[in-house]
């Protein structure tokens, strides 16, 4: 009994103290300075003068890179591009600066519009690929290249080992090609080779002259082909040798291997 009389006067008390309550709470424009609610200044503004009981509140505009704050301007946040951040929305005298990520960063810390801090993209080592390319809000994913694959760390995919025709000289790693060379001959084998292709090309050459040489003598002489000792001497004694010198032995030697050939 004695619980339900003392409910009975808490209640009125409670009431009391709401009503009070309301009756100070100050509107959804306006905020408390001491016993009064001044009227807020308009979005770009700042309060200049708080409102009395005979006055309203006298405002001014923010300056440049401040915002509206309620009784006194902020200053605009800096995007810092050392946190990988840059300007997704410049500060104006109504809102204050919204950030964004810069390429090749995601957001560590978002807010409702923007990002506060970022982070690089984390960068894939030799022999491995990119398998998730990262984006404003997600880091870089990487995974290992299979055999016969390779990559440098920076492809969103491993590329297939060359396959060398003639000579492999380096074989494929992961994060490295096939190195291909073209088989070729020591160099002894070829000087050696283009040497006796000379010599074979100068003893035909040279048995071609002298064959040419030797049929020419014959036609000039009257030489047959065939027949015996008597033809040659004939031939000799019918033969009238030049003045000069140097031909008769030419002669002479031309009628000499012309006998020889019939021996």
């Amino acid at each position: 009994m004695a619980q339900f009389e003392r409910l009975i006067w808490t209640i009125p008390i409670i009431l009391v103290l709401v009503s009070i309550g309301c009756c100070i709470a100050c509107g959804r424009a306006e905020y408390r300075i001491g016993e009064e609610c001044c009227p807020m200044c308009s979005p770009g503004n700042r309060v200049y003068k708080y409102c009395t009981e005979f006055t309203s509140t006298s405002c001014v505009p923010c300056v440049d890179s401040t915002f509206f704050g309620l009784i006194k301007c902020k200053v605009c946040t800096n995007c810092d591009p050392g946190l990988g951040l840059k300007v997704k929305q410049p500060c104006r005298p109504s809102s204050d600066t919204v950030c964004g990520t810069l390429e090749g960063f995601y957001c560590l810390d978002p807010t409702k519009d923007g990002c506060r801090a970022a982070q690089r993209h984390s960068s894939c080592k030799p022999g491995q690929y990119i398998s998730h390319t990262g984006t404003t809000s997600t880091d870089s994913v990487c995974a290992d290249c299979p055999g016969k694959t390779y990559s440098d760390g920076s492809l969103t995919s491993c590329q297939p080992h060359t396959e060398c025709e003639f000579l492999e000289i380096e074989p494929g790693t992961p994060w490295s090609d096939s190195e291909c060379g073209v088989a070729s001959l020591p160099t002894a084998e070829i000087i050696a080779g283009v040497l006796i292709c000379f010599f074979l090309i100068g003893t035909i050459a040279g048995v071609c002259l002298f064959m040419r040489k030797r049929v020419r003598t014959r036609q000039n002489l009257g030489i047959p082909r065939s027949g015996n000792t008597n033809a040659v001497w004939g031939n000799l004694k019918r033969f009238k040798p030049p003045s000069q010198s140097g031909t008769q032995h030419s002669v002479i030697c031309g009628l000499l291997a012309g006998w020889s050939s019939h021996l």
